[in-house]
């Protein structure tokens, strides 16, 4: 898999860490992998919205990866219950469940972005930045030069 300038929190310089939320073992494997080509920490992993939650109050991530379709709570629901209670949380949607009113839903209820699914590395690279935006710096490639 292809390498990525590492992001890292603006504030510390250490890795962006994660919360991988899907009830799929598979996406949270292959976002695992995708994670660790940005050089970030995998922070912890829920299969359904009320692990995320419980998840989220413990790692306190920089970055919420949430599945839509989940069992026991959907994944805009936890991600409206993680921003109401951590309005600071940047929860982004990763569905393949692509409707635009799943979409809209999300964006209102406080997620920052929505990438579908199957992800493309390149692509939730450039929407992870977005959504750190000053939050996070990418390191330099002067290692090895």
């Amino acid at each position: 898999m292809e390498q990525f300038p590492a992001l890292l929190r603006a504030t510390d310089s250490q890795p962006i860490h994660y919360l991988v939320v899907d009830d799929s073992i598979f996406a949270r494997k292959n976002l695992a992998r995708i994670i660790d080509s940005y050089g970030g920490v995998l922070a912890g992993e829920a299969g359904d919205g009320c692990t995320a939650i419980t998840e989220y109050d413990r790692t306190r991530a920089d970055i919420v990866l949430m599945d839509i379709t989940m069992p026991q709570m959907e994944g805009i629901e936890a991600a409206e219950r993680i921003v109401r209670q951590h309005p600071d949380a940047r929860v982004i949607m990763v569905s393949s469940v692509g409707y635009q009113e799943n979409i809209v839903a999300a964006l209102q209820k406080g997620a920052r972005h929505f990438v579908q699914k199957p992800v493309k590395p390149e692509l939730l690279y450039e929407v992870i930045k977005y959504v750190l935006g000053d939050a996070a710096v990418v390191a330099s490639s002067a290692a090895g030069e």
